[in-house]
């Protein structure tokens, strides 16, 4: 039996790439190093959800896990830039 796992992948990836992108014009001042670090923060503080398609995980939701999703995405995304940026400071010599 051939097995093909190439279309698994964790449903919060791409959407947090995705606006760590967006949300890095409001933050000039993070290298892409930085934004790496963003991304993981706040994939490890959101739940794996793994799928093989998103819109089979989209058709499956109701309003308001919708709604809980993008809440703990937003909550996860400001923790990871407020988490990076604060940690960055403390490295630059005064």
């Amino acid at each position: 039996m051939v097995f093909n796992f190439e279309q698994v992948h964790n449903y919060f990836e791409r959407l947090v790439f995705e606006e760590v992108a967006r949300r890095s014009e409001a933050h000039p001042e993070f290298t892409s190093d930085m934004l790496g670090d963003v991304a993981c923060v706040a994939l490890n503080r959101l739940p794996a959800r793994y799928v093989r398609h998103d819109v089979d995980m989209m058709f499956y939701l109701t309003e308001q896990e919708r709604h809980a999703i993008e809440t703990a995405l937003d909550d996860a995304l400001k923790f990871g830039f407020d988490f990076v940026l604060e940690r960055s400071t403390r490295l630059v010599p005064r």
